[in-house]
């Protein structure tokens, strides 16, 4: 019987490490919020909440209600999702493996006693003492380097260089109030075109590029919150899976087969 892994999370980094796992023949199933604020929603397996289902490529995600519904899921080869912010059904399934996917960049609970093997990514967690590894997040050099022991690097709050585009890539509310967006996720804005208002305020793109995450239409969002992502690069393939997100999934997937072969689980 394949071996189950929790992952707490269902955005779009989450669904690169969903994605890993799931192809090498476990038993994934992802833990949500009961309204999850993905931007890059087209590559977010977190939409199955709102949806009841999605599909990011070849795997296809179904919102479930509850635990003895999973093996239905796993027989056809679907990942399920469940409802869980606190994560109770970890203690119910005992699965091989938990990882924290949220990117919280703090440590909103997960902790090495929740299974044999823990994996935190990003900022927040120290490998060893919270969970077995971390994962580094940051774009550059290191992105995806796994760490045994220690910390990822602190968030900065600036979003990562793509393009040569960097904190202008992200749109945020500059009010509190209902989202509604204007363009949607994967046509190409102008410089200066509204890309979505928020109470009545527009905002508008800083440079002409793709829109490649949007928040959900008539979201209540608080300001400064995180609405939309413009990638310069406007080719719409770049609305797959990220090279990011594949990278972290490579990584969980060797931090896993790590610490079960070589390193044992009871560090």
């Amino acid at each position: 019987m394949a071996e189950k892994i929790i992952v707490r999370g269902g955005g779009d980094i989450a669904t690169g490490v969903v994605q890993k796992f799931h192809r090498a023949g476990f038993n994934v199933l992802i833990l949500e919020i009961p309204e999850p604020t993905a931007i890059r929603r087209s590559v977010s397996l977190s939409e199955a909440v709102y949806d009841g289902v999605a599909k990011v490529e070849d795997i296809v995600c179904r919102n479930v209600m509850a635990v003895d519904q999973l093996e239905d899921c796993w027989k056809v080869g679907k990942v399920p999702l469940l409802i869980d912010p606190v994560g109770d059904t970890i203690r119910e399934l005992k699965p091989a493996a938990v990882i924290d996917a949220i990117l919280a960049k703090r440590n909103i609970g997960t902790n090495k006693k929740m299974a044999k093997i823990t994996i935190a990514l990003g900022p927040g967690f120290c490998a060893s003492k919270d969970v077995h590894a971390v994962i580094e997040t940051k774009r550059g050099h290191d992105l995806g380097r796994l760490i045994l022991r220690g910390n990822a690097k602190p968030d900065t709050g600036i979003p990562g260089e793509i393009g040569g585009k960097s904190t202008e890539r992200v749109l945020y509310a500059p009010i509190a109030g209902t989202v509604t967006a204007i363009r949607q996720i994967g046509q190409v804005v102008q410089k200066g075109e509204v890309v979505f208002s928020v109470g009545g305020h527009a905002v508008c793109a800083g440079f002409t590029g793709l829109v490649r995450g949007m928040l959900r239409g008539d979201m209540k969002v608080a300001k400064g919150m995180k609405i939309a992502d413009i990638d310069p690069r406007t080719d719409t393939d770049f609305c797959t899976i990220s090279d990011k997100s594949r990278c972290i999934g490579g990584t969980a997937l060797e931090a896993y087969f790590l610490l079960r072969n070589q390193f044992g689980v009871n560090q």
